[in-house]
Order: C-alpha cells, then sequence, then structure tokens
C-alpha cells in the first residue's frame, strides 16, 4: 500500500459507477479511505437531494466487500470562507485518522480527477501527495438527478435504464425506493419542474440574465426575523426576508419593501433606516438554482427591547423570530445559501 489513508472529498448525489471505480482505485492504494461527504447540514434540494446518512449508505453498500476500511465523514460547504471550508478538510481527516488509531506519521494522500476549474480544490492540500484519476465514462451526477426527477413521465422507461447502468446495483435499489416512496421526492420534482420552467422562460434572452435581489437581517434581542416560504423554489423552508429588486427602486428600497410585505414588520422606517450595522454582497455563482442571482444584504440591528409582531405576508406563509443561537444551528431547513449569510453577519463564519 502506497499510503495509509486517501481522503476522496465530493457531493455522492448520487454516488455513480464512476465514484465507484475512483473508490477502488484508492482501495488498491490505502489501507483505508476517507470518505468527505460535501454540500452537509443544507435541506433537500434537486441539486443535493439526499442527506449524508443516505449518501452514507450508498457508499458503504456499494462497497460492502470493504466496508470495514471505509470511513465517511460529513463536511459542510463554507461558500464565503475558503479558508474554514479547507480548516474543515483537514480537521475532519486529522479527527478521522485519531478515531481510527493513526498516529501524526501516517500517510495521507487526496484522490480526485482534476478535470477543471470545479476541481481547484484538489490543489489545496499540498500536503497530501495527489491520486489524479483519469476520466470514467459514466453520466454525471447531474444527468442521473434529472432522470430519476423525470422517472414519473410516460417516456421514463429509458432514463430508468440509463440510472440502472450508471449506478451501482445497491444504489439503484435505493434510489428507487426513494422514488416510489419517500414523501420528500414528490416535493423534489415540483421543484424540477419549477426551475425547468423558471429557466426556459428567460432561455430566448439575448445574454443569460443576471438576476438582483436583496435580503433582510433583522437581529433584536438575540432573535433573527425568518420567514417560511410559501412556495417553489425553497417551499417550507425558513429564508430571510427578501426578494428581487424592482425597476424603480434602490436595493435599499427593494429590501425594506420585501421586509414589511413578508413580515408585516411594524418598525418605522426611518427606524430601520437608522438600525442599519453592515452591509455585504452575496455572489456565489451557484448560490441558486434558479440561475446567476446575486443579492445585496442589509443587517439590521436592535440590541435590547420587547420583540414588535410579525405575520406571514406575500410570498411568505409564516414569520417568526427565531433565537440566533437556535438560527445557526437550522442549515437544513434553510433556503438556498441564507445560513452563510447569518453567519457571516452573526460572526460564526
Amino acid at each position: 500500500m502506497d499510503y495509509d489513508y486517501l481522503v476522496f472529498i465530493g457531493r455522492f448525489e448520487p454516488f455513480h459507477n464512476g465514484h465507484a471505480a475512483v473508490a477502488r482505485l484508492a482501495l488498491s492504494k490505502a489501507r483505508k479511505v476517507i470518505f468527505l461527504v460535501g454540500s452537509a447540514d443544507t435541506p433537500r434540494t434537486t441539486k443535493n437531494p439526499f442527506t449524508v446518512a443516505e449518501r452514507a449508505v450508498m457508499i458503504q453498500s456499494a462497497l460492502s466487500d470493504a466496508s470495514e476500511r471505509l470511513i465517511v465523514r460529513p463536511l459542510r460547504d463554507r461558500l464565503y470562507n475558503e479558508s474554514r471550508w479547507i480548516a474543515g478538510v483537514q480537521r475532519a481527516v486529522a479527527e478521522a485518522i485519531a478515531q481510527d488509531g493513526g498516529d501524526a506519521q501516517a500517510r495521507v494522500g487526496l484522490i480526485g480527477q482534476d478535470k477543471d476549474a470545479s476541481s481547484y480544490y484538489l490543489r489545496e492540500f499540498p500536503q497530501w501527495p495527489l491520486v489524479d484519476v483519469q476520466h470514467t465514462a459514466t453520466l454525471s451526477a447531474t444527468e442521473l438527478r434529472r432522470y430519476l426527477y423525470e422517472a414519473n413521465q410516460l417516456d421514463s422507461h429509458g432514463g430508468l435504464m440509463l440510472i440502472r447502468a450508471n449506478v451501482p446495483g445497491p444504489v439503484f435499489d435505493m434510489l428507487e425506493a426513494f422514488r416510489k416512496n419517500s414523501p420528500a421526492f414528490k416535493q423534489l420534482v415540483a421543484e424540477h419542474q419549477f426551475i425547468d420552467t423558471y429557466r426556459a422562460a428567460w432561455a430566448d434572452a439575448p445574454y443569460p440574465p443576471t438576476f438582483v435581489t436583496t435580503d433582510a437581517v433583522v437581529v433584536h434581542s438575540g432573535h433573527v426575523l425568518l420567514v417560511r416560504r410559501r412556495a417553489e423554489p425553497g417551499k417550507g423552508l425558513w429564508a430571510l426576508p427578501g426578494g428581487f429588486v424592482g425597476q424603480d427602486e434602490s436595493l435599499l428600497d427593494a429590501c425594506l419593501r420585501e421586509l414589511r410585505e413578508e413580515t408585516r414588520l411594524k418598525i418605522p422606517l426611518p427606524v430601520l433606516k437608522g438600525s442599519i450595522r453592515h452591509q455585504h454582497v452575496f455572489d456565489h455563482p451557484e448560490r441558486s438554482q434558479r440561475g446567476r442571482t446575486i443579492t445585496h444584504a442589509f443587517h439590521f440591528d436592535f440590541p435590547s427591547g420587547e420583540l414588535p409582531d410579525v405575520r406571514g405576508g406575500d410570498d411568505a406563509d409564516k414569520a417568526r423570530w427565531i433565537p440566533v443561537s437556535v438560527a445557526l444551528e437550522m442549515g437544513p431547513q434553510l433556503f438556498e445559501d441564507h445560513l452563510h449569510i447569518l453567519e457571516f453577519f452573526l460572526g460564526r463564519g
């Protein structure tokens, strides 16, 4: 064995034959393989439909003959803090090795395919030699998810056959059980259809559109104001009050309008404007599945006092003051990158 541990980072949404081929290569070169399962602590979306626990079962079932040599750990995204993401990888690997009884002298490497710009992370860990994997012929996870969401259509048989041909047998069984039995699958299909329709409406634009939105981070007496989304995308998830900027309004005016429409917050506008503590642009290219969407977030801070009454309105069916400590632990219930925005303003990120 060339290594004691090889680290394999991915989202595995789902775990397909290409992933399995990389894992088999890793098992031929290392005593154990550490899988870091990305996009942990996020809600189910069409891009990330499976929990870390479900993806861990996919990995372990597909490689059941080597299960005792697999170590699976969750890895959180850090969209606006690359240094924290790198530190999270390093920490997860160190903890995995320590819990496995390894020591500081263990031979550690990184395995993956340096295929395009999205593989930049493979060069972020110079302390670990890279095992660069050649291309494996398989459909991408993006294509497999699309076939899965469209599997209930009349002409879906070919799509299911393609899924079966491109994932390990136990993973296909899991996908079929998820498709037929999980209440979450129906909502994912509805979201997939909404996003497809939304993007099609802009397909004839002369240039790919860039959308501009605003979000309000209103903190009052140790609580943050959140709304529950009424419709797709993200139906049922909690979010910061916000929305699209109108053609005739400034960013701040749009933020204040959306805040009042979605929460019925009774704080006077001059008081709201006077309470702005900070503002920031959040522009990760993949922050929204609707398309390229840049949001300008405003942080309103009220250190103390009785919480004002709020109620849902417009695109929100509920508005609620949530303790900050609780909101920061609501990753699987928060829309898009709103956990990252909260962490940015509230100090943990």
